[in-house]
Formats: C-alpha cells, structure tokens, sequence
C-alpha cells in the first residue's frame, strides 16, 4: 500500500528539504493550516481534515472532513487515525514541530502511537529526521551531522551504539538524565543503535 504524507500547521522554512521526502505516488492529508504549505511544497492533498481554527476551509472538490473545534484529538492525531483506520502502515509526518512546544510534545506521542500499532513512521522538520526505536536495531550513515537518543517512556535499557564517536554498550537512559545527546557518525561507517527493553527517539541531524 502507498505511504500516507500527513503536513500539519508548524513552521517551515526549508521547503526544498523537505520535498525531496515527497513521491508521487503518497497519499496526502494537509491537516487544517497545514494546507499552506501545500504550494511551497508541490503537492496536492487527497484528504484535507481540520476544525478550521486557525485556517479558512478551503472550497475544494478534494474530500474534506471538518472537525468540531471542541474534542479530544488533535487535527494531526485525527488524521493519523483516519489514515490508520483506512489501511495505511508507513507514514511522513511534515510540520508537526516548532512554533507552539505543546503541540510539539503533544504530535511527538503521535510517533510512539504509530509504533505501538505496529505502523512505520518517520517525522522530519527543517532540522533532521526523527523516529522510534525500540527491539529492532537501526542504521544511521554519516550523512548526518548528529543524532541523538531521547528517552520518552520511563526506563531503556541495553542501549547500545556503535561506529559513532560517543559508543554505549549495554546501557540504561532514563528520563532524568538524557546523556545520549549529540552524538556523531564515524566517518565512512554507518552507525548502528539498538535497545533491548524500552523506546527512544532517535533525533538525526542533517
């Protein structure tokens, strides 16, 4: 099945960055702001979903479903849902980031929901690339600049790094103490993390 392409309403500068994620055959959701986004980045919505709050509803043949501004998701956690709902597995999710730091933390959880329903999901903003890791290994090549291992879920436990100029082997992160920050790729290696009991987010700067 294609993969769903969800833009949210966060700030984005560096649209050529982001496009070079972007195929023709995704399908696309602009949740309610993210909508103007939309030309910068070449795109045409499929879906367009939103309460409308902070966007005029478009007057578009495209489906739209318009939200209550009173409820318990978000727009962009609804049009996870929705697209969940409708078979997709493997998810770009654009402009979930920046600006307002409670939607931030908020859409970051969206990542940890994608994952625990055994979906694939990548999160990107002007900055890097983000992701979940939990009991399969992944690979990190030297395109990188940094990335970084951010525990959201309590307790990770036999994390280990290797190829990266700060390595970790067999070793536990908590919340109170994120030393797992800014790490870099070897030179001409790719990086490989892995984690036997817990979930990290693996923030990779590019």
């Amino acid at each position: 099945m294609k993969r769903c392409v969800i833009v949210g309403g966060a700030p984005i500068d560096k649209y050529q960055t982001i496009k070079k994620y972007i195929t023709e055959d995704d399908f696309i959701i602009c949740c309610d702001c993210g909508l103007r986004h939309a030309d910068s980045l070449g795109i045409k919505p499929n879906l367009i979903t939103g309460d409308f709050d902070s966007y005029i509803k478009p007057e578009s043949s495209v489906e739209t479903i318009v939200l209550p501004c009173e409820k318990d998701d978000t727009d962009t956690f609804f049009a996870v849902k929705e697209a969940y709902n409708r078979g997709y597995r493997d998810f770009l999710l654009i402009g979930f980031f920046g600006a307002r730091l409670d939607h931030t933390l908020g859409n970051i959880s969206i990542l940890l929901w994608l994952h625990n329903h055994e979906a694939n999901a990548i999160a990107i903003d002007d900055y890097s690339e983000m992701e979940i890791v939990s009991d399969k290994p992944v690979k990190i090549p030297d395109s990188f600049s940094f990335f970084s291992l951010v525990t959201l879920t309590g307790d990770a436990k036999g994390v280990n790094i290797s190829n990266a100029k700060y390595p970790l082997v067999n070793a536990d992160l908590n919340c109170e103490y994120q030393y797992a920050v800014s790490n870099e790729v070897i030179s001409g290696k790719e990086a490989l993390v892995s984690v036997q009991k817990g979930k990290l987010l693996l923030i990779k700067d590019f």
